[in-house]
């Protein structure tokens, strides 16, 4: 052991022996709050466990045997909230938990967490939770979803998930989660200044300000300090024991009996009452951050003796000996056997083998398929011309895109009774473009949530709704306003089942209404035509429809990946396309379409086969091949007549699917033409024609038609969208894609980008 882990060991021993041990100024008895001596035990055999575990684990990382040295050391007090909770409770946990996974453990039969606990540090493939992957508190047995948060990340979904809870009761629905459940989410005081954290508690407060239960305890574990800055003294009582619908009660964390007497009255008012609890837990940290720490660079050495005396597992010895339950040498034997146990199990896990390549490692970032579609359900004529009443004069009318959504939404909410819609004006209002019109007072507002003003608690609120095995569509009113919460899609939602080896899943379909060319629109707020944030997510499906025929099937598709093959899909709305009738001509109406219905043969769900993500090709062109999406494609196809008046024939192939790509098809297509132009509304640094370039450029040197074909691209500007008309002089415009075209079968340009 090194000096300090040594020291910590040692000192335990010699206080208990010479009965050198810290003072409270708690007079509670074990009688007082429903302890026995057993029980007592137990608690402080688990505190002992998370010890001789964190000791353990510095250790083997000298040896190069583990790969995680953020130990629990000092908030040991946690088992004592584990035992006052069920284990059908869902927790999310703060990564010093060590305490409470092992409490909760022995609630369950069959579990093993000291092996466990180590298998997951030595990053072993056996880890049952992560595969390996990471270290993570996590357990399906035992509800702990793994989660790695350091910034409080997990606190939206906590949320997201006790509001689930309430939904599930009002609707009668049949969750993974017990009726009467009540969510535990734990985390440090440095996190709790965190914007995350602020949000998902304000978004707690304003649910159960206006009279919804919210049963959840957050339980803020406040060592003083975040790795080397201090917590102001009194800042986080201050901050949260005076919010209006947060019920704030504070416990001693070194004190088994205090924690637990307040854990219990934090248990009773979320299960009994539906409130939402603060339990603020002062503790102490111990042997630093993490084994690289040096903490005498920002402690002197008096102060850390001091902390080090006010060690929880010296507390619980004294709660021990005082109430005569058990003596100084069987506590110090005890102590000893655990470190035993520990260290013989370590020499076991230290021999298993860890991920052995890429495919391993990948194999968990898409969530098992599950066999059957058990959520839907057949709508009868008359229920579904009831629901299309205030419709029934259009349904056999072509309509527009944002229409066609509207419908499609209908359906499948009637279709699919676990669907519940989230986000900001979606409910009487109907969104700001009225793609949800007309839902809320159809379905209710339980089933169409009006959230408030913060993009990452709606996304935790989507996150929380599928882990209670609801199917959550949320809304982000504007692409740009997901940036502020992108860490909830890629940290939280499209993690879960890469950590648990696919356990876990929290399947769902985020819609977001952006990209460029809105009329009277400017700024990078409301016309932001980067989706690049998205991309580099793994696992994550983005779809993007340009036309209300495609966005139809495609969000029925999506409806469907989400239900049967759990994944996370972004369904990316153009809105300069919602409205958009015409195509070539005022009152052509050729951008229109017939709806539908979902009971039609040729419809999706005819079948619930895996589904092929593919792109649409328009024309038959074998001269130029132009590629695009969404607003691009839509110009492209105006491109298109006026390029045939010039003698070049095309084929227009929309993406629709921008990942993952459809590179068979894209290539398929590309090769059948001699020039091909890539037409991409997104900026030119990091938009997805940079992957199309490279794609094709690759595909060149295996396929020998490939390797004869002429390719280009063209992109908006990098630059943000001002106001007004001066938005075109940034953005693909029709004119410049037939110069384009022009440019590239003439021969003036090639394997060039033409914005150079």
């Amino acid at each position: 052991m090194s000096d300090c882990n040594q020291r910590i060991y040692d000192n335990f021993i010699q206080n208990v022996l010479t009965g050198n041990l810290p003072d409270s100024a708690c007079t509670l008895t074990p009688d007082d709050v429903g302890l026995t001596a057993t029980e007592l035990v137990d608690l402080f055999e688990s505190q002992l466990m998370s010890r001789h575990l964190d000791l353990q684990s510095r250790l083997m990382q000298k040896q190069g045997n583990s790969f995680y040295t953020i130990g629990s050391a000092g908030h040991e007090g946690s088992a004592a909230y584990a035992k006052a909770f069920r284990p059908t409770d869902m927790a999310f946990l703060h990564y010093r938990s060590g305490a409470f996974f092992n409490q909760r453990s022995k609630q369950v039969a069959g579990q093993t967490p000291i092996y466990d606990l180590l298998l997951s540090f030595s990053a072993a493939k056996d880890d049952p939770i992560s595969g390996g992957r990471h270290k993570v508190f996590g357990s399906k047995a035992l509800s702990i979803p793994p989660q790695t948060s350091t910034i409080a990340s997990h606190l939206p979904k906590a949320m997201g998930a006790a509001f689930s809870v309430t939904l599930a009761n009002r609707l009668n629905f049949k969750g993974n989660l017990p009726n009467d459940a009540v969510i535990l989410c734990s985390f440090g005081d440095a996190s709790a200044n965190h914007s995350t954290s602020l949000g998902a508690i304000n978004s707690t407060a304003w649910a159960s300000y206006q009279s919804t239960a919210m049963p959840i305890v957050y339980i803020c574990e406040d060592n003083g300090v975040g790795i080397s800055t201090r917590t102001p003294s009194g800042w986080i009582a201050q901050n949260f024991q005076h919010r209006p619908g947060i019920h704030y009660i504070a416990c001693d964390g070194l004190n088994l009996l205090d924690t637990y007497q307040k854990a219990k009255q934090a248990e009773n008012l979320a299960r009994q009452q539906g409130k939402a609890v603060f339990l603020h837990m002062k503790t102490v940290r111990l042997l630093g951050h993490a084994g690289s720490d040096v903490e005498t660079s920002y402690r002197d050495r008096e102060e850390i003796a001091a902390i080090e005396f006010q060690d929880p597992l010296l507390h619980s010895a004294r709660i021990l000996l005082e109430h005569n339950i058990l003596t100084k040498k069987t506590i110090v034997e005890l102590y000893q056997h655990i470190a035993e146990r520990v260290a013989c199990v370590a020499k076991q896990v230290v021999s298993k083998a860890r991920l052995q390549n890429a495919d391993e490692v990948k194999a968990s970032l898409i969530p098992p398929m599950l066999k059957s579609n058990t959520r839907k359900s057949l709508v009868s004529q008359a229920d579904r011309t009831a629901l299309f009443a205030h419709e029934k004069h259009n349904l056999g009318h072509k309509q527009h895109m944002a229409k066609l959504l509207n419908w499609t939404l209908m359906d499948l909410m009637a279709e699919y009774q676990h669907i519940v819609l989230c986000g900001e004006d979606i409910g009487r209002k109907g969104g700001v473009y009225s793609v949800t019109s007309k839902l809320s007072q159809r379905f209710g507002t339980n089933r169409v949530v009006n959230t408030l003003l913060d993009e990452q608690s709606i996304l935790g609120l989507a996150i929380g709704l599928a882990h209670n095995g609801f199917l959550p569509i949320a809304e982000i009113q504007f692409l740009a306003y997901v940036h502020n919460a992108e860490d909830q899609i890629r940290g939280e939602a499209a993690t879960l089942p890469f950590f648990s080896d696919g356990q876990f899943t929290n399947p769902m379909v985020i819609r977001v209404a952006g990209l460029a060319y809105q009329k009277g629109f400017g700024g990078h707020f409301h016309n932001d035509n980067s989706f690049a944030v998205f991309r580099d997510i793994p696992g994550v499906i983005i779809a993007c429809p340009s036309n209300g025929t495609d966005a139809v099937i495609m969000l029925r598709q999506c409806v469907q990946l989400a239900v049967l093959e759990q994944r996370v899909v972004v369904f990316l709305e153009p809105i300069a396309l919602y409205m958009t009738k015409d195509l070539h001509q005022a009152g052509d109406g050729l951008w229109t379409s017939t709806y539908l219905p979902p009971d039609n043969k040729s419809a999706v769900f005819a079948e619930e086969q895996p589904l092929s993500l593919t792109v649409s090709v328009t024309g038959t062109g074998t001269e130029l091949a132009i590629i695009s999406y969404g607003n691009g494609y839509y110009l492209a196809r105006q491109a298109e007549k006026q390029l045939a008046e010039q003698g070049i024939t095309c084929r227009v192939i929309d993406l629709r699917w921008l990942a993952p790509l459809d590179k068979k098809g894209i290539i398929e297509q590309a090769s059948l033409c001699k020039h091909v132009l890539i037409v991409d509304e997104c900026r030119q640094t990091g938009s997805i024609s940079e992957a199309l370039m490279t794609l094709l450029l690759e595909a060149s040197s295996e396929c020998s038609k490939m390797a004869a074909v002429k390719l280009a691209r063209l992109c908006a500007e990098d630059s943000f969208i001002p106001l007004g008309a001066a938005a075109y002089h940034v953005l693909p415009s029709v004119s410049n894609i037939v110069a384009a075209g022009i440019d590239l079968v003439a021969k003036r340009v090639d394997e060039k980008v033409l914005n150079d």
